[in-house]
């Protein structure tokens, strides 16, 4: 999963992609869902410094925006379409609204897997 918007409106935050190949500066990634989806597209390393640091001097490093994403939170999941909606329900959702988002990210109910206390 992209951690940042590199390239609206096709790379945002939360897009899903498949790693093609990861070399130490870049990453090949192919947009593995929604209306971009097959294409490729190079992300580099970017520069990150802490906003709030309290050290005498300063400092950055350099890393790939992607995160290995075998789930994801009701939020990420807001407006993507998935084939497949797993739901652990052992822990309330907060809201309704939130809930309604997680069963609506597929457009079939056999789609829908739950864990459920009892």
């Amino acid at each position: 999963m992209l951690m940042r918007s590199l390239k609206p409106p096709e790379l945002i935050n939360g897009t899903r992609c498949i790693v093609v190949s990861c070399n130490p500066n870049v990453a090949e990634v192919e947009i593995a869902a929604g209306a971009y989806k097959g294409q490729r597209h190079f992300i580099p390393r970017i520069p990150l410094e802490p906003s709030d640091t309290q050290l005498p001097f300063n400092f950055q490093r350099r890393q790939l925006p992607l995160r290995p994403c075998f789930g994801m939170t009701i939020n990420k999941a807001q407006g993507q379409t998935l084939k497949y909606v797993g739901l652990d329900l052992r822990q309330p959702v907060f809201t309704h609204g939130m809930l309604y988002v997680a069963l609506s990210r597929t457009g079939d109910r056999e789609s829908i897997h739950y864990l459920a206390p009892n």
